[in-house]
């Protein structure tokens, strides 16, 4: 690419200080987030060390990249702008994992407009080491979870067996007779996963080679946290069997998992220093000529150019400039375009809910302030309702006058395989029209725990729509919040137990019935 500057009123290096602060302030939420979830979060509590170790590692190369020249790049103006698109986009839709990438966008945006391809390129690995401070969004943390739970449970009970000992696994519940060991989200090996993730990148990055010798090395940490959560989940076992449940709780239960996560991290490294003996050159072979890159470096001090070392201070390449007046637009825009009020209806409370429903009549239930400070909704239902004829029905609706500020609805797949409980069947049914509404679709879930079986029907009510699927409530939530003002919402969910010998389409049609004898009272309590 072509070097392109253009003489600025301010200098190259004031500029940039300019972007990047513009930048703090557009994301300084977004930032305060991720500060929060590296503090309350095991799993993602290394976050923090991650951008001083990205710092060190491109200071680490400084030597290769002085001397480079800021060709500066077109396609790093692009990135910015995506990166705020997309960061409007998140917090109308309430999405904080998009908030958080697009910071990361906007951040290499800038680089890539200032510095061009090559000096880019020299630092990409260390850039992609900051995607591993972004949590990811929760529905694919809790689902990761929930399947490595599982897994390592499995492979947990046969090591478990190995050592003679009879055990019996339900779901994420092991038994062993006397004790019950359940693998709880704690135990799933996250905590240790991510690190080691973030951790053979940056042996791969020092150890260098081949890019599949790298690859390799940062797949390997995998495989192998699952391997050794595994081996920690037999042992305990093994261990409480003989010794007693004190060996699964404090300072020894912690110990067990950080002693895994340095055998593993040992391992990668070995796996590194094995592959980087693998097609090592012959003595006497002639060295390869370095890249074109690494050979730029006199044109990089010819006379008004900018360079990685010594920017000038009258000149910077016209695409940072252009991305940092972005920037600073943005700033702009964000201070000083008065925000709409939001339009919050009004809605009676849930505490005037109607107790007799067809032929159920339901009593109040409360949730426990521990649900209450996760949900942090703004009303909530939560019914048992019984019937001498029917089956009992658990009714439970969260409702959100606003679902700005990541305080929205969730769906209840994330957390129905809590607790041992297991997914059997997922899929839709749809309720008859009813009180002047077309027919809508709602989830059916069929779990099951110990032998006894639930089924479950949820639903999202989004203004005036009937929604199951969660991603299409978040794009009419920021639909919503563009055009109407307006981003209240509510999760409905019925839950009934299945007796035994009691088929699945008996309590489907009570369910059912129930949902549209329902409808009538919620329109009273739902605004659409």
């Amino acid at each position: 690419m072509s070097q392109l500057q253009l003489r600025s009123p301010l200098p190259g290096y004031a500029l940039l200080v300019l972007a990047l602060a513009g930048a703090a302030l557009l994301f300084g939420s977004a930032i305060g987030e991720l500060y929060a979830v590296w503090n309350e979060q095991p799993e993602y509590s290394y976050g923090i060390l991650i951008p001083g170790l990205s710092a060190f590692l491109i200071w680490r190369d400084r030597s290769r990249l002085r001397g480079l020249p800021l060709t500066g790049s077109w396609y790093g103006l692009l990135l910015v702008v995506v990166g705020l698109a997309l960061r409007m986009i998140g917090q109308l839709a309430t999405m904080p994992a998009i908030v958080h990438y697009a910071l990361l966008m906007v951040l290499y945006g800038l680089i890539l407009a200032l510095a061009g391809p090559a000096i880019f390129r020299r630092m990409l690995m260390p850039l992609l080491l900051l995607i591993f401070m972004v949590p990811l969004p929760q529905g694919l943390t809790t689902q990761l979870s929930v399947q490595l739970q599982l897994i390592s449970s499995e492979m947990g009970v046969w090591i478990i067996r190995a050592a003679g000992i009879s055990v019996f696994l339900e779901g994420n519940v092991i038994d062993l007779g006397s004790y019950q060991l359940e693998v709880a989200a704690a135990c799933s090996g996250l905590r240790y996963l991510f690190p080691l993730m973030a951790l053979s990148v940056i042996i791969a990055y020092t150890f260098g080679g081949a890019f599949w010798k790298r690859a390799i090395v940062f797949l390997s940490s995998i495989p192998l946290t699952v391997l050794m959560n595994s081996v920690r989940i037999g042992i305990i076992g093994i261990t409480v069997d003989r010794w007693g449940s004190g060996m699964a709780e404090g300072v020894l239960h912690e110990f067990e998992g950080w002693v895994g996560f340095m055998i593993s991290a040992l391992v990668v490294v070995l796996i590194a220093l094995g592959l980087r003996r693998l097609g090592r050159p012959k003595p006497g072979a002639v060295p390869v000529a370095p890249p074109a890159a690494d050979r730029v470096s006199v044109a990089g001090s010819s006379a008004g150019t900018a360079t990685l070392g010594g920017m000038s201070l009258q000149t910077a390449p016209r695409s940072f400039i252009a991305a940092a007046i972005v920037v600073l637009a943005g700033v702009a825009l964000e201070y000083t375009v008065p925000d709409r009020p939001e339009i919050v209806p009004s809605h009676p409370a849930f505490s005037d809910f109607p107790r007799q429903i067809g032929d159920w009549s339901g009593t109040h239930e409360t949730l426990d302030p521990i649900y209450l400070d996760a949900l942090r909704l703004d009303d909530y239902l939560l019914m048992n309702y019984s019937a001498a004829a029917n089956n009992p029905i658990n009714f439970y609706v969260a409702y959100y006058r606003s679902q700005k500020n990541g305080m929205s609805v969730h769906s209840p797949r994330l957390c129905l395989p809590g607790g041992g409980w297991q997914i059997l069947s997922f899929g839709r049914q749809m309720m008859p029209a009813t009180h002047g509404n077309p027919a809508w679709p709602v989830n059916r879930v069929l779990i099951e725990q110990g032998g006894q079986r639930q089924l479950v029907y949820y639903w999202f009510r989004e203004r005036d729509r009937r929604l199951t699927n969660e991603y299409v409530v978040r794009w009419y939530i920021f639909w919503d919040a563009l055009v109407k003002n307006r981003t209240d919402g509510s999760l409905l969910r019925l839950v009934a137990p299945i007796p035994k010998g009691t088929p699945e389409s008996q309590i489907d049609r009570q369910l059912t019935r129930f949902a549209t004898l329902s409808e009538e009272p919620l329109n009273r309590f739902l605004p659409d």
